[in-house]
């Protein structure tokens, strides 16, 4: 506002004035909150004085969990068996010889909302899964803010997306809230989460979108939620969170807690991202995604420098199943894909979700940049395999140090030194004594100085392939690989490394 009313007085004062002072505002950049740049925004016609109406009305629809659980936990042997106390300690449950297994009770407790007047019930599916292993559900309860209860039945569960549904019955058609379209919701909008924390009943708490697009890791490759600061505790799990007309925005999940209580960092699942997710689980149908059968790597600073690349753009292909989509439609280790179907890869929107949200069968585009070239490959999406089939696809060892001590070879190289590494070449003997599989090729480390770059990320035993997507066998190799490294000003280089049968993927390491 300053530069306007300068610019009323200089044009009231003669035109030569006038401009002169038209050179400097008309480019001049301002604080952020420099007076009169934020002007504060009325509350929008209907917004609440005080949650209290809004809560009245949508808190019947919010309902509690409880489940009953049999748990099967391996009984304690009886210390005195064999003894004349051996029968003592069985008449206290010690089961005279011991070890034998026993069932036992168990509950657990949640949060859900009706989203429909003939009963179906969307909460977390740790809130009605089995609670330890050994244990099996034997019956879901559902109540009411009026007290009635309900026996639920499990509709579907979808434990990937953490998302459940349930069918209650009732007589009279029950209340219900409605999903909304969380795309819109902003960092800084007033949310309300409604829930049972600790079994405390019909619970509302009020904050705000602390965060959108965060990931916490504790749901896989898909995470994206919305983080609030409003009070979320156990027993809120489940519970929708409204923004202030009324819709159900997130469906709350998790906290982030070092004592068990809220600390103001609590997370939801986007309700646009359940809607199609719930939408298929109210049929009774199995959630279907997309899978390319491959390997992926975020990308982070030290990646991004070794590839010449922009931070944040796209993501690195780490490995490709020999027979999968991925490996079918020609994409490689090493290649870093920045768009699917035009959909810019970022850390929001992450190549695993955009390849899950494809569907099985259909096409998809890849745009990817190969040896510092971009071009696009054609892929035929498969079905993604449940969480334990991916387990045991991608299992391995460790890998323990079995190098020899005396291995006889090449001496470090400049190149290999200047990475704080002493590498040799990989023999077939070699290989064997650290369970490398006789397919890989390459050098295999020998020495790391603790005091490098390398020293907090590589282990001797490691086999490293290629250097900058260059294939090395020899230290020479390392070397020159290096060696084009620092010429084109690259502050690191990218390794792709193999520890024992489980091919670690892609590192960068500083040079030194």
């Amino acid at each position: 506002m300053r530069y306007a009313y300068a610019l009323t007085g200089a044009l009231l004062l003669g035109g030569t004035a006038a401009s002169l002072a038209l050179q400097n505002p008309a480019t001049a950049q301002i604080a952020q909150n420099e007076p009169g740049a934020i002007t504060a925004s009325a509350p929008r016609a209907g917004a609440p004085m005080s949650f209290a109406d809004m809560v009245a009305k949508l808190q019947p629809a919010v309902v509690n969990i409880s489940t009953t659980q049999k748990v099967t936990v391996q009984q304690q042997a009886n210390p005195f068996a064999g003894t004349p106390f051996g029968d003592l300690f069985g008449q206290f449950g010690g089961g005279g010889g011991g070890g034998a297994p026993v069932t036992r009770e168990g509950t657990s407790l949640g949060s859900g909302f009706l989203i429909s007047a003939d009963g179906y019930v969307v909460t977390n599916n740790h809130v009605i899964a089995p609670a330890a292993k050994g244990a099996t559900v034997e019956s879901i309860t559902v109540t009411l803010q009026d007290r009635k209860e309900y026996k639920a039945k499990l509709i579907g569960r979808d434990p990937t997306s953490d998302l459940a549904v349930l069918k209650i019955t009732s007589p009279t058609p029950l209340p219900f809230v409605k999903l909304g379209d969380s795309s819109r919701a902003r960092v800084g909008d007033w949310v309300v989460a409604i829930g049972q924390p600790f079994g405390l009943g019909g619970t509302v708490t009020a904050g705000i979108v602390s965060a959108l697009h965060r990931q916490t890791g504790a749901a896989g490759p898909f995470d994206t939620f919305i983080q609030t600061d409003a009070a979320i505790n156990q027993g809120n799990s489940g519970g929708p969170m409204f923004n202030l007309n009324g819709e159900v925005i997130g469906i709350n999940s998790q906290i982030y807690s070092q004592s068990g209580g809220n600390i103001g960092i609590g997370f939801a699942i986007p309700a646009t991202e359940a809607k199609p997710i719930l939408a298929t689980l109210m049929k009774g149908d199995t959630v279907k995604r997309g899978y390319l059968g491959v390997g992926i790597q975020r990308m982070n600073d030290d990646i991004a420098g070794a590839l010449g690349l922009p931070k944040d753009q796209g993501e690195i292909i780490g490995s490709v199943e020999p027979t999968g989509p991925g490996a079918k439609a020609g994409l490689r280790a090493g290649d870093v894909v920045v768009a699917i179907n035009g959909q810019a890869v970022t850390p929001e929107r992450t190549l695993s979700s955009l390849v899950a949200g494809a569907a099985p069968g259909s096409t998809i585009k890849l745009d990817i940049i190969r040896a510092g070239k971009r071009q696009s490959l054609n892929a035929t999406v498969a079905t993604r395999p449940s969480d334990d089939q991916l387990a045991a696809i991608n299992g391995g060892g460790d890998g323990d140090d079995g190098l020899p001590d005396d291995d006889s070879g090449e001496q470090a190289s400049p190149g290999s030194s200047s990475l704080g590494i002493a590498v040799q070449p990989l023999t077939p003997q070699i290989a064997r004594s650290i369970g490398v599989d006789s397919t890989v090729q390459g050098v295999v480390v020998a020495q790391v100085d603790p005091s490098s770059d390398a020293g907090q990320k590589l282990k001797r035993g490691d086999v490293i392939s290629a250097v900058n997507a260059q294939p090395v066998r020899t230290s020479a190799d390392v070397a020159r690989a290096v060696a084009a490294a620092k010429a084109a000003g690259r502050p690191s280089v990218l390794l792709s490394v193999t520890r024992g049968r489980q091919t670690n993927g892609f590192i960068a390491v500083k040079i030194k």
